[in-house]
């Protein structure tokens, strides 16, 4: 079937409608709310939407929220007016998206989150789906951390208290704190001793993280490890690692085609491997279900295998970002 791609206009945002054969309910039309289509891991997630959409002729309405809660807030009324049948979304807050699980669930429109946590991520575990949401889709953010804190304990010298940087991602995420939480349980699993020494936050971004890598250089410039909580960030910080001469290990997350080939060039030691085209499938295929009466589903925690790799194992991560 070939997909018509078309740009949509509306008040307060612009999507991308994806247009199949018509069809109802079976064919939507879908909504996908994204965090920022700037961002290579945001925009993968859309395409996994979008592709799984095509596939069974259904319309998929896109929207970019660009980093703003408002705007996002605005995107999530501007589907509910539009009629979409459900709606997946990669939120910016993970508290404030809650009123926008609220408002779906009065409106009858099942409410997918999409590697995104929706509710108080410092109160709520990550398996914990807010009540009314049709389900989270998502990595599983602790567990992955402890894979990702295994593999520091295995590349570092367990002889001595090993200095760890952390670069974080930005505030307001709950991947943060939960990325942190499950790689500090591997390393202690490890028996690895170690000192976090400083953290700092990349914004996600490579410039930001290579900036924040920098400023921890030159403050501790015999740090062991740096634990990036983001593969875009890694690539930045091997820069200024690089720059400054120093040994550090350095430890990706999420799989992207860049810290892969990092990886393989050796500028990089590790990362755990994300698939965010399969998230983006498997939430459409959580609405479609609903939408289709092929299966019901009610605050369910969907996720699939993240496994950590090195350049041993990296055939294990094809990168989807």
């Amino acid at each position: 079937m070939t997909s018509i791609f078309k740009l949509m206009g509306c008040a307060s945002a612009l999507g991308l409608a994806i247009s199949g054969a018509a069809n109802a309910q079976e064919t939507g039309p879908f909504g996908h709310s994204s965090n920022g289509l700037s961002f290579p891991f945001a925009a993968a997630i859309a395409k996994g939407f979008a592709d799984a959409a095509a596939e069974v002729g259904a319309e998929a309405i896109i929207l970019d929220s660009q980093g703003d809660v408002l705007k996002q807030t605005n995107d999530i009324d501007d589907l509910l007016a539009q009629g979409v049948v459900g709606i997946s979304v990669l939120p910016n807050d993970s508290v404030v998206a809650t009123a926008w699980a609220d408002k779906a669930a009065a409106a009858g429109v099942p409410f997918v989150a999409s590697a995104g946590q929706v509710g108080d991520p410092t109160t709520r575990p990550i398996d914990d789906v807010y009540e009314g949401m049709a389900a989270l889709v998502t990595q599983h953010e602790v567990t992955a951390g402890h894979q990702i804190g295994l593999l520091a304990a295995k590349l570092l010298d367990d002889d001595k208290t090993a200095k760890v940087a952390v670069i974080e991602g930005a505030a307001g995420y709950a991947e943060v704190g939960l990325r942190t939480e499950g790689f500090e349980a591997g390393m202690k699993e490890a028996g690895q001793p170690y000192e976090i020494v400083a953290a700092q936050p990349g914004d996600w971004t490579s410039e930001k993280g290579e900036s924040a890598c920098q400023n921890i250089l030159a403050s501790n410039p015999d740090v062991d490890l740096f634990f990036n909580q983001a593969d875009d960030m890694v690539v930045g910080c091997a820069r200024a690692v690089d720059a400054a001469g120093s040994d550090a290990l350095l430890l990706g997350f999420g799989g992207s085609k860049l810290a892969i080939q990092a990886i393989k060039d050796g500028a990089v030691d590790g990362t755990v491997c994300y698939k965010p085209e399969e998230i983006g499938r498997l939430s459409f295929n959580v609405l479609h279900d609903i939408a289709t009466g092929t299966a019901d589903h009610t605050e369910e925690f969907v996720t699939y295998e993240t496994p950590a790799v090195t350049i041993d194992n990296i055939d294990l991560c094809v990168g989807q970002w």
